[in-house]
């Protein structure tokens, strides 16, 4: 089978993806524990295979890593521990697998908008469920849309709330069917300012810490009539999810 897709970038960074590893492990879970084959695909996991590794520590399922670029995949077969990990070639056909679930990060941020809507007809094609998102170099930013077959379902914005000056920043790692929207008029640019809001609104509380200042941030964006899906123990570490189509363009 044919790799659908174009080589990109690959730089990745050992813990990059560690949010969105947690946050699947926390959200489908028990969707990998039932499933009858619970295989996981790392899709575009770059120069190095270090987050197709970590993904299989921290998820314990078998994982396989696809990448379109063959040295990549040659390069990383000394990581491998079949049946438990592998690297393949492929893209976004999949090679073939049909997985419970696939993890894209940083990928479909080097395309065109134009293709993001075929790309996640193409992950999700077999029935999986896709999670397809973007981070900055040492993971403390990131977002990420969980895609069905139906279409996206979510968005979810995470960051290190240590490390945070604003939510606004998170405009720089938006997926890329998002990223081009953040102007006023859009949704996604609507969302983050009233997030952006909450947080200087809720400053006073930044003498307790940085996780109570974002609670009360999301709480009052929730309360201002944003479909926030996930529950205070998630806000705590940082994250934020809404219905995707509060956001969508």
């Amino acid at each position: 089978m044919r790799p659908v897709g174009s080589i990109t970038r690959g730089t990745t960074n050992p813990n990059r993806l560690r949010r969105v590893d947690n946050w699947i492990a926390a959200t489908f879970g028990d969707r990998l524990r039932l499933a009858d084959d619970p295989l996981v695909i790392d899709l575009g996991y770059g120069a190095s295979p270090v987050t197709a590794v970590e993904l299989r520590a921290r998820l314990g399922v078998r994982v396989v890593g696809l990448e379109i670029d063959p040295a990549r995949v040659a390069s990383a077969q000394p990581f491998a521990d079949p049946p438990g990990l592998e690297f393949r070639r492929g893209g976004f056909e999949l090679a073939g697998l049909r997985p419970a679930l696939v993890r894209a990060f940083n990928v479909l941020r080097q395309y065109p908008e134009s293709e993001v809507d075929g790309a996640w007809t193409a992950m999700t094609a077999s029935g999986a469920v896709l999670v397809e998102g973007t981070c900055d170099e040492l993971g403390r930013l990131a977002s990420w849309v969980t895609v069905t077959g139906a279409g996206p379902q979510t968005l979810t914005l995470a960051s290190r709330l240590a490390t945070l000056d604003t939510p606004a920043t998170l405009a720089e790692r938006l997926p890329k069917a998002l990223i081009h929207h953040n102007v006023p008029g859009e949704r996604i640019h609507a969302l983050l300012s009233t997030l952006d809001d909450a947080w200087r609104a809720a400053a006073p509380l930044t003498v307790f810490g940085p996780r109570q200042r974002w609670r009360q941030a999301v709480a009052a964006t929730r309360a201002a009539g944003w479909p926030i899906v996930d529950r205070p123990a998630r806000w705590r570490l940082g994250e934020l999810t809404v219905r995707y189509g509060a956001v969508a363009p």
